[in-house]
């Protein structure tokens, strides 16, 4: 049998939680391409070299639209939604790409940090000793506030977003009907939030795209409601992770945190190096089928065949990055975090704000922090963006 005739469980088992499994590694003798089962049974091509995710990610032959048809091979038990900008295609994502991006502009994520910083600085005020569960101290409470801010959503609503979010991203312990059901009820409560911004006058990026569409007829009902729910859990559940992740990875690195603790500028590029290293996403990438013939690491992937690219291995490729699975703050390698090509993550600055702004304010405060408890008795959630469901430290 042939190498890419060897089928592995995905998602892959690892030694530590929050870990990178060993496949995915950045051994010199990993293979770029490998084939993996999926929890629903169904068998993609997985990808985790640099070059190649790369490929899958700008390559319009890897598509998005195909994977999210009827009969496709999927992640979850329920199908995708095949009308979120996350499932399409240029030209159709790139109508709508344009227009989201025309509000979601550096100018409204810059005039967000003040907000962020004063909520930050809020739920730390609010740690009255020591250990502190930093899971919900900070990292879940903080991006639901920041995106309910930004898309203009009552912030006393923001349990229920939770709930829905969920079961949505959940890869085992829900039916498709329950997962049907959390999506029905996010959208109506999204349906009724753009039927009440129709004329509205407030700052904040839904208004300005339902306003949008008034005038121009630019966006539909459905296409706002699709938008502002995949912008919900695209905004609250990677930000959290990456928060956790932060945290979790320089309890793992105290000579680093120790550094970060005497030397707060150097913020921007610790930041900059979780989202590298961190394997909190299962994959970090959507998957695609492929509508053509088509090479890929060696590995000919035929059409109709499903493609799911890793960011997070793409991120710990040898040939990219100097002992990838280090953690070292001064790289100056641009990784894959948050994508490449059409679905570039169009949150990225926002994202990049919160992760410097919450652990640059938790480290200032705090200083040296130390884990609580045994690390063997961390658990990950069983999402698609695993999270811890609790990280309690010292300080």
């Amino acid at each position: 049998m042939a190498e890419t005739d060897v089928v592995v469980d995905f998602p892959v088992p690892t030694d530590r939680v929050l870990g990178v499994p060993d496949l995915m590694a950045g051994t010199p003798d990993r293979r770029p391409v490998c084939r993996v089962r999926l929890p629903t049974g169904d068998e993609a091509w997985l990808v985790i070299g640099h070059d190649e995710v790369r490929t899958v990610l700008t390559d319009n032959r890897f598509s998005r639209a195909a994977a999210c048809r009827e009969g496709a091979p999927r992640m979850r038990p329920l199908p995708p939604d095949r009308s979120t900008i996350l499932a399409m295609d240029p030209p159709q994502h790139t109508r709508l790409h344009r227009l989201v991006i025309r509000a979601f502009t550096a100018r409204r994520v810059a005039s967000l940090r003040p907000y962020i910083q004063r909520v930050t600085d809020d739920l730390l005020d609010q740690v009255a000793e020591s250990p502190v569960d930093i899971v919900s101290a900070l990292a879940l409470p903080l991006p639901i506030a920041v995106i309910c801010e930004l898309l203009g959503v009552p912030f006393e609503d923001r349990a229920r977003f939770g709930r829905w979010t969920d079961v949505m991203l959940s890869l085992s312990g829900h039916s498709p009907e329950s997962i049907r059901d959390a999506r029905s009820s996010l959208n109506r409560y999204l349906a009724g939030l753009v039927a009440h911004k129709h004329g509205a006058t407030t700052d904040d990026l839904l208004t300005d795209l339902v306003n949008a569409r008034d005038i121009d007829g630019a966006l539909s009902d459905e296409e706002l409601v699709v938008f502002g729910a995949t912008l919900l859990i695209a905004g609250y559940h990677t930000t959290a992770s990456a928060i956790t992740s932060g945290v979790l990875t320089l309890l793992r690195n105290p000579d680093r945190m120790a550094e970060l603790v005497a030397r707060p500028e150097l913020i921007r590029e610790t930041a900059q190096e979780v989202l590298r290293f961190s394997a909190a996403p299962v994959t970090g990438g959507n998957l695609r089928v492929v509508t053509e013939d088509v090479e890929l690491g060696g590995v000919l992937i035929r059409a109709g065949e499903a493609v799911l690219p890793s960011t997070v291995g793409a991120n710990r490729d040898p040939g990219v990055f100097t002992d990838p699975d280090e953690f070292r703050p001064a790289r100056t390698e641009p990784n894959l975090a948050f994508g490449a090509g059409a679905h570039y993550c169009i949150g990225a600055q926002l994202a990049r704000a919160e992760l410097e702004i919450a652990l640059g304010a938790l480290f200032a405060r705090f200083g040296v922090l130390r884990l609580a408890v045994p690390e063997s008795s961390l658990t990950t959630t069983g999402s698609v963006i695993r999270n811890l469901t609790s990280l309690p430290v010292s300080f």
